[in-house]
């Protein structure tokens, strides 16, 4: 699949766009109360999501800072453009990811799709388990906006919402067992994400794994557009 990602590559200059590092600006702003804040670098609650960000400087003191948060030998997730980490950090994986933001994306809720809350984590946990969408922990639903597809008792699709900042709001863990897929599920989900983000003045957002090209097209045919590309990194601290 041929990708065009909208407005290129974002400047480094000293106006940084939220969306640019928007784990740093979600963990100073609107979710600052799910992590930890220190100088130049934060980082979510590890049961809530393993990601961590530095200011949008980036310089060395940031490493050091974040290395004071998660610990001597500590793990954490980065989410931004390639880097070379200082000497003595790992970086464990990188997962080539695109950001898409729903230029023109139309909400329209569905009454199939009731709110999860914490009640229902182990069901949660259990299909995030069986269709592998990225990140959830134990406290991820405390994020708030989750909804999901009940069938026979068991949960069989779900989305909610994960990072908020400035006036966007990322939608994130778009799940569908693999039973039910092609039914127009994934569609419904977003959708109804997208009403409710709407609803607050917010724009939407997600991040999509770059060789996820089933995901990458709905998307695209929900009215996403790809704003830039970039990695999810797992780093590791100096022991």
């Amino acid at each position: 699949m041929k990708l065009t990602v909208s407005g290129g590559t974002p400047s480094a200059s000293a106006d940084h766009h939220p969306l640019d590092n928007a784990v740093w600006h979600a963990l100073t702003g609107e979710r600052s109360a799910f992590g930890r804040v220190l100088g130049q670098a934060a980082v979510f609650d590890a049961a809530v999501t393993p990601f961590a960000a530095l200011d949008d400087n980036g310089a060395k003191a940031a490493w050091d800072d974040l290395r004071t948060l998660i610990g001597p030998g500590g793990q954490a997730v980065l989410f931004g453009p390639p880097f070379e980490a200082p000497e003595g950090w790992t970086v464990t994986y990188r997962i080539p990811c695109l950001q898409m933001v729903a230029a023109a994306a139309t909400g329209a809720r569905d009454p199939r799709l009731v709110p999860l809350a914490a009640a229902d984590v182990p069901e949660m946990l259990r299909l995030i388990a069986e269709t592998r969408p990225g990140p959830f922990e134990a406290r991820t639903v405390e994020l708030g906006g989750y909804r999901g597809l009940w069938e026979d008792g068991h949960l069989v699709a779900m989305a909610g919402e994960r990072l908020r900042c400035d006036g966007y709001c990322e939608i994130s863990a778009v799940c569908t067992a693999a039973s039910l897929r092609g039914r127009g599920i994934g569609t419904a989900l977003v959708r109804s994400l997208v009403a409710d983000i709407r609803a607050r003045d917010e724009e939407p957002f997600l991040h999509a794994s770059a060789t996820n090209d089933v995901a990458i097209r709905l998307y695209l045919a929900l009215g996403f557009t790809i704003r830039r590309k970039l990695e999810a990194s797992a780093v590791e601290a100096p022991a």
